[in-house]
């Protein structure tokens, strides 16, 4: 796993051992911020990485030029491997790393504003209903934000979520992505 592009472009990121986690595959996160670019400006954006694991959706972002990114998971080893993968990439100064739990991250961050979200949840738990609701109650995405969700495909991601509307999917053999923006 490896930083795809930007200032920490090529730096190998590490990642945990075992299967609590799965890090998104380099060319699924190529193919997301491939999507990103055609539909926000990455550079200057705010970002929240929730279920971070590794950090390499948050830190990909950072070397793209987002100003911010704020890293969430409510793991240990997953929080230690954010922080020496943010020291390798020389982006510790543009980040906030909380070991909580994605919800009590969330309301915590209240008044905050974010353009992207990243959320790569544990599958087969059912959790973006709620944690996509989570985020609308706590009204901290901006006006132009996007959620990225990654998932399984034979999930059942509904089209909106409250004023969430999804916009894009993509399959990636069993990994599916969906882009969602707020709507009136």
């Amino acid at each position: 796993m490896r930083v795809v592009s930007g200032t920490a472009r090529g730096t190998k990121l590490k990642s945990l051992e075992g299967l609590s986690t799965r890090p998104t595959l380099d060319r699924v996160k190529e193919s997301i911020f491939n999507i990103l670019n055609s539909d926000i400006d990455i550079y200057g954006s705010r970002v929240l990485d929730l279920f971070a694991g590794s950090g390499a959706l948050g830190i990909e972002a950072l070397s793209r030029g987002a100003s911010r990114c704020v890293f969430v998971d409510k793991d240990a080893a997953s929080i230690k491997i954010v922080k020496e993968n943010l020291e390798k990439t020389r982006l510790v100064e543009k980040a906030d790393v909380y070991m909580l739990e994605a919800g009590a991250a969330v309301s915590r961050l209240r008044g905050e504003k974010f353009d992207i979200v990243f959320l790569d949840p544990p599958y087969s738990r059912d959790m973006v209903p709620w944690i996509l609701d989570a985020i609308l109650s706590s009204d901290i995405l901006s006006s132009k934000a996007v959620v990225v969700v990654e998932h399984e495909k034979t999930d059942e991601i509904l089209n909106r979520y409250g004023s969430l509307a999804m916009y894009k999917t993509r399959q990636y053999g069993i990994v599916a992505v969906s882009f969602f923006e707020l709507e009136d």
